[in-house]
């Protein structure tokens, strides 16, 4: 009897030791192994991006052309409350390499995006666009001063936030499909990304054919790139 209690313990010790991580300690490891580094590194990205971006917006090579007004566009009404979820978008992009496996992917995830970030501002510099006038005290809003400032009509198509968004979107699903992560996570994403998207319109940023080829852009991009990475080590979690 000792015998067969002792042979239940080696067989059950045995199942747990080969059994895949749980979810949320896959998860909690990379983000504890990633969390400074994506903080540096997204910091670093976004201000070489942002420099490229300014320097094209306040020095186009031709006129800027303004983007049609769609149905849609109208449909929607100027909602500055969304502001906050348009900001958030600067921390939803630091969650994608956050949860890589590894530098190498990390590495491989930044150059993806760095190849998004660059063609958008290559068509800017070739076609520049921006959107109407903004409803009239819009800009003197609590908030909207600064980010009209900083962040002008111009460089309207395609919407790179919504390109980036559409990225981290499409890299986030993956992993939480690839560690079985339980689906409200997926769920979130999902609401996030849609608040973000809404949220270009709703403060009047974008128009509806921006959004449109920035998630298409968006698409160029993410689609390849969960084709071509680095493969994972079979002990990374």
């Amino acid at each position: 009897m000792a015998e067969w209690f002792a042979e239940r313990r080696s067989a059950r010790t045995a199942a747990e030791t080969s059994s895949p991580p749980r979810w949320n300690h896959v998860l909690g490891m990379r983000l504890r192994r990633n969390v400074v580094l994506t903080i540096i590194g997204t910091t670093a990205f976004n201000a070489l991006f942002f420099m490229g971006y300014f320097h094209v917006q306040r020095h186009p090579v031709y006129v800027p052309i303004t983007v049609p007004v769609t149905p849609l566009d109208l449909m929607i009404s100027y909602q500055p409350q969304f502001l906050a979820a348009y900001v958030s978008l600067w921390i939803y992009v630091g969650a994608g390499p956050a949860l890589q496996r590894s530098l190498s992917e990390i590495a491989t995830y930044v150059l993806w995006m760095a190849g998004l970030c660059a063609t958008g501002l290559a068509i800017f510099y070739f076609w520049p666009t921006q959107v109407p006038p903004l409803p009239h005290g819009a800009a003197t809003l609590s908030g909207f001063d600064l980010l009209h400032r900083l962040d002008e009509a111009g460089n309207a198509c395609p919407s790179m936030h919504v390109a980036v968004a559409t990225f981290t979107l499409l890299r986030l699903d993956e992993v939480f499909r690839s560690t079985r992560a339980p689906l409200f996570l997926r769920w979130i994403n999902s609401a996030w990304f849609v608040v973000i998207v809404y949220s270009t319109m709703a403060i009047k940023q974008h128009m509806a054919l921006d959004v449109a080829a920035g998630a298409l852009l968006g698409l160029m991009f993410v689609l390849p790139s969960l084709r071509w990475r680095p493969k994972p080590a079979p002990c990374q979690a």
